[in-house]
């Protein structure tokens, strides 16, 4: 099934989910092997080391430094890879709330880590955002 692309439908649909748990941001050396007790949410290989996104509890347990505590939010519409302006409009109406975002598009979703004690006003920001797009 392929994704959508029309922005419109895409901020319509969007559909936003809090889901549970907090999340943290840590870095390893490339060399370095993901410690066992960790199950990363999210790894990305960057030529400074690998990035972890990983649950708090999975960070402390592995005695892990971590960095930008937050909650993850994913937009439950299927949008395409290749659409154009859907995370622009989205982190746009994030900033002008002053909200920090983290947004990262996996196959099906896009999915957004915001400061854990900004979660609900960011929530609010994407139903509005939606509700806009369907009036």
């Amino acid at each position: 099934m392929a994704g959508e692309r029309d922005i419109q439908v895409l901020l319509r649909d969007m559909r936003p989910q809090l889901r549970p748990g907090t999340f943290v941001f840590c870095t390893i050396p490339l060399d370095e092997r993901i410690p066992a007790e960790v199950n990363p949410l999210l790894t990305f290989r960057e030529q400074e080391g690998t990035t972890l996104v990983i649950s708090r509890e999975d960070a402390e347990r592995a005695a892990l430094r971590y960095a930008f505590v937050s909650r993850l939010i994913t937009l439950a519409v299927h949008s395409a890879l290749d659409a154009v302006g859907f995370l622009a409009a989205i982190t746009a109406r994030l900033a002008e709330a002053g909200i920090s975002v983290n947004a990262v598009s996996a196959f099906h979703h896009d999915h957004l880590f915001v400061p854990i004690d900004r979660a609900d006003e960011a929530m609010a920001v994407l139903r509005d955002l939606s509700k806009v797009q369907r009036s």
